[in-house]
């Protein structure tokens, strides 16, 4: 999509929401499913289904990216993503975007084998933006994206998540619920 279809389909969004702001609110759905060992299928939407895995050393085939993987790709791909959005509503050309994510994890807390989180304790990430654009437009750029990017504000702020067992079609425990951060 060019840089102005792209702004033209997300001025198109934001002025429907400013007429409908009940509009806005999204839900998003995922189904995943244990298929073998630790390897897992993931469905969204239409789309074929992703598979799930994890390394050798974890008990996996190492056939696909393990769940841990793709939150660090959840997370470079929508600074891309929010990137490319900004800087067509904004006038700026980008030539490119990376960014480089890095998750910091203790297995120890994984394997319950010592009293630190089994996730991650750390999250890095590096943008390489090119463009010909002033240094001052790319700062308020990289301003924007990052009070904006959904997948940042979701890794940095405390999020409501509730979740509830079932074996055989009944409830095996009461739902809980845990707080981010």
């Amino acid at each position: 999509m060019s840089q102005e279809a792209l702004k033209a389909a997300l001025t198109g969004t934001m002025e429907a929401i400013s007429k409908n702001p009940a509009g806005a609110k999204l839900v998003f759905n995922a189904k995943t499913k244990l298929v073998e060992g630790v390897r897992c299928s993931a469905t969204v939407r239409d789309f074929e289904p992703m598979g799930v895995d994890e390394p050798p050393e974890l008990g996996g085939e190492d056939s696909a990216m393990n769940p841990v993987e793709l939150v660090l790709v959840a997370l470079g791909t929508c600074q891309e993503i929010m990137y490319a959005a900004y800087a067509s509503v904004m006038g700026i050309k980008l030539d490119g975007v990376t960014v480089d994510v890095k998750g910091y994890l203790d297995a120890q807390g994984l394997f319950g084998m010592a009293n630190v989180p089994p996730g991650y304790e750390k999250l890095r990430f590096e943008t390489n933006i090119s463009s010909s654009a002033a240094p001052d437009q790319i700062r308020q750029l990289v301003e924007t994206v990052e009070a904006h990017c959904p997948v940042l504000d979701t890794l940095t702020r405390s999020v409501e998540t509730t979740g509830i067992s079932y074996l055989n079609g009944e409830i095996v425990n009461q739902p809980v619920a845990k707080a981010a951060g």
